[in-house]
């Protein structure tokens, strides 16, 4: 594939800031919005979802964001849809091709506010990833802040911020996906999950493009 528009940083690695937001539906398709404010390909969002029957389908806004995703998660279907997010007072509204999804965020707990305190300069140290790695499987079962990801590379994840979904109306190609459910089972685009619980993540991920020893 053709390298990124910028933002590599030293030893071959791509910082993204953003937020994911990880929930299940009644129906059993679960989702993962990405939101990267801040990436070496500009500003995008991008969909994962998980249907019932186990197929995982991306949703990204152009063919290089689409391949770059595909080479580093696996999917059985990835499809360039025009992606749009709006957020006004704690109100997520997303439309991505065939899914319109609307969901709103409540007030952080304890670990959100904890996660807060975190310097953004720490969260993108990929050493700070491998040391809350422990904490953070015991504390939310299925998320992994490091790992292995496709095409030989490594992801670190740097949360700093969590805040539960409370609310949730989806639909896919015109079919409501049901309410808010828990992410059950884990979604199976990498190495790790979203949380159980419905939540939205301030995240910094760093790749590693290339093994490292």
């Amino acid at each position: 594939m053709s390298g990124p528009p910028g933002g590599a940083l030293r030893g071959g690695r791509l910082r993204f800031d953003g937020w994911i937001a990880g929930l299940g539906t009644a129906s059993g398709t679960r989702i993962v919005l990405g939101h990267w404010p801040r990436s070496p390909f500009g500003p995008f969002s991008d969909v994962m979802l998980e249907r019932p029957d186990g197929e995982r389908l991306l949703l990204a806004p152009t063919r290089q964001t689409a391949e770059f995703v595909a080479t580093t998660y696996v999917f059985d279907t990835v499809r360039v849809v025009p992606v749009r997010v709006r957020v006004a007072d704690g109100t997520w509204s997303v439309t991505a091709g065939p899914l319109d999804l609307r969901f709103v965020t409540g007030r952080r707990g304890l670990l959100g506010l904890l996660l807060c305190a975190v310097p953004g300069v720490l969260a993108r140290r990929p050493g700070w990833c491998t040391l809350t790695s422990l904490p953070a499987r015991v504390l939310l079962p299925g998320v992994r802040t490091r790992g292995s990801a496709g095409g030989g590379r490594r992801e670190w994840y740097g949360a700093r911020d969590l805040r539960p979904i409370h609310a949730v109306s989806a639909a896919f190609e015109g079919d409501d996906l049901g309410a808010m459910a828990p992410v059950v089972p884990p979604v199976r685009f990498g190495f790790g999950s979203v949380p159980r619980r419905p939540a939205l993540t301030r995240v910094t991920t760093t790749v590693a493009l290339e093994p490292e020893g």
